[in-house]
Order: C-alpha cells, then structure tokens, then sequence
C-alpha cells in the first residue's frame, strides 16, 4: 500500500484523472481517496516513485502522506 497527499485532488473528476494515470502503470492497482483530507491510498505493487511519476504527469503533485 502506498500512500499520499494530494493537495490539489479536490473533486470525483481529479480521482478520477489520477486512478486513470495509476491504471496505466499498473492495472490491477486499486486507488482510494478522502478528498477532504486530500489523502491518496494506492494498493499496488508498482514502484512508489512510478506511481508517484504517473500522477504528476497528470497534472498534480503528490506528496508524502502526512
């Protein structure tokens, strides 16, 4: 499991861009969030860093959960 914060996933359309950017590392990988509290739960075996890649070519900055 890997975790992260996300400050600007703040809507079901940005989850929805960053799970897409994620599926396209690893297609199994099952994503959660709690949009309020901007956290990102990403149950997979991929690399952390290429997960972490994925989504900020998505258009956001992950960073570690807090």
């Amino acid at each position: 499991m890997t975790e992260f914060q996300v400050p600007d996933m703040t809507c079901a359309n940005c989850l929805a861009a960053i799970t897409r950017a994620v599926r396209a590392e690893d297609v199994q990988a099952v994503v959660t969030a709690d949009l309020p509290t901007h956290r990102l739960r990403i149950d997979s075996q991929t690399d952390p860093a290429r997960l972490a890649a994925a989504i900020t070519e998505a258009g956001f900055t992950p960073g570690p959960a807090t």
